[in-house]
C-alpha cells in the first residue's frame, strides 16, 4: 500500500493573518476617522443650519438661543422676502447676469487655457506669471477702471453692463485648470485634424473642448459662484438704480439705520444659496474630475 507523504510545514513560512483581525483593524480605523471628522463637519455645517432655522423664526427667537428648532414655523418670512423686499425681481436679475456671464466667460477662458497649454510662444512664462499674480489683486482696485469702461460703452443702467463686468474679470484659476488639462491631451489629435484641413477654431471647438467636459463643469461652477455671490461690483453699478440689484445687494437692503430684519434676511439668504447647492450636487463629479485632471 502506497501512502502519500505530506510535505512537512516549514516553520519559517509566513502565516496568513486571519481575516477577523484585518476587519477589526479596518473597523477601528474607520471609527477613529469618523469620530474626528463628524465633529468637524458639524462645526462647518452648523452656520448653514442656523441660517435655515433662522429663516423660519421670529427676530426674538433668533437671539433667544442657539437652538435650531423653532416653536412655530414662520413661512411668512419667505413670502415677505420674496414680495415685499423684491427678492423675486432680484433673483431674476441674478439669474440673467449669472447665465450670460457663464456663456461669455467660459468659452473665452477655455480658449486662453488652450493656447497656454498647447502652444509655445515667446513670453509664455511671463504671461502665466502675470496671470498667477493677478490672483492676489484685490477686486476693489479694479472697480474704478471697470466702472469707467462700462460708462464709455454706454452700458450703465442695464443688466448687460453688470453682465459684462462680471464676465470680464481675471478668471485665473479656471484658465490655469484648462491649460493644465489641455497640455496632457495627445498631440496626434491636433495633427490629424490639421491634415484634414481643420483650422484653429475648429480644432479647439470640435475636438479639444468636448474632451474637457470636467474642466468646463469646474469653470461653470466657479463662474456661477463668482457672479451669484458678488457684492461689491453690482453694488457700485446699481447705486442709482435699485431695480437692477442682484441678490447679494438686495439682501443687504434688509438692514437699515434703525432696524434689521434678521429673519427676512435669513430667508432671502436661504433662497440665494439653494441654486448653488443644486448646481454643485449635479456637477460635483465633474468638478472633482476637472481639478484632479488639471493637477495631474
Amino acid at each position: 500500500m502506497v501512502t502519500l507523504a505530506t510535505r512537512p510545514r516549514n516553520r519559517t513560512e509566513p502565516t496568513r493573518r486571519p481575516r477577523r483581525s484585518r476587519r477589526g483593524r479596518t473597523w477601528l480605523r474607520l471609527t477613529l476617522i469618523s469620530a474626528v471628522l463628524v465633529p468637524v463637519c458639524l462645526v462647518w455645517i452648523y452656520p448653514f443650519l442656523w441660517m435655515v432655522s433662522s429663516s423660519i423664526k421670529s427676530n426674538a427667537e433668533i437671539f433667544g438661543g442657539l437652538g435650531l428648532f423653532p416653536s412655530v414655523i414662520r413661512l411668512d418670512n419667505y413670502v415677505r422676502a420674496w414680495h415685499d423686499a423684491h427678492i423675486g425681481s432680484y433673483f431674476l436679475n441674478t439669474v440673467f447676469v449669472t447665465v450670460m456671464s457663464i456663456l461669455i466667460s467660459v468659452p473665452a477662458v477655455a480658449m486662453m487655457g488652450y493656447v497656454l497649454g498647447r502652444y509655445r510662444f515667446p513670453g509664455k512664462r511671463v504671461v502665466a506669471g502675470v496671470l498667477a499674480a493677478a490672483i492676489f489683486l484685490p477686486e476693489g482696485y479694479t472697480i474704478i477702471p471697470v466702472f469707467d469702461l462700462i460708462n464709455k460703452l454706454h452700458l450703465q443702467g442695464s443688466l448687460w453692463g453688470i453682465t459684462l463686468a462680471e464676465a470680464g474679470g481675471a478668471h485665473v484659476v479656471a484658465t490655469l485648470l484648462f491649460a493644465g488639462y489641455f497640455s496632457q491631451l495627445p498631440k496626434e489629435l491636433e495633427e490629424a485634424a490639421m491634415l484634414d484641413g481643420a483650422g484653429f477654431l475648429r480644432i479647439f471647438w470640435r475636438i479639444y473642448l468636448p474632451l474637457a467636459k470636467p474642466v468646463v463643469a469646474t469653470a461653470i461652477i466657479l463662474q456661477f459662484m463668482h457672479s451669484w455671490n458678488d457684492f461689491l461690483l453690482p453694488l457700485v453699478l446699481t447705486l442709482n438704480q435699485p431695480d437692477l440689484r442682484t441678490l447679494s445687494v438686495g439682501i443687504y437692503s434688509f438692514q437699515s439705520q434703525y432696524f434689521t430684519d434678521w429673519s427676512g434676511m435669513a430667508a432671502a439668504a436661504t433662497i440665494g444659496l439653494l441654486p448653488i447647492i443644486v448646481l454643485f450636487l449635479f456637477l460635483q463629479r465633474y468638478f472633482v474630475e476637472g481639478v484632479a485632471g488639471a493637477v495631474k
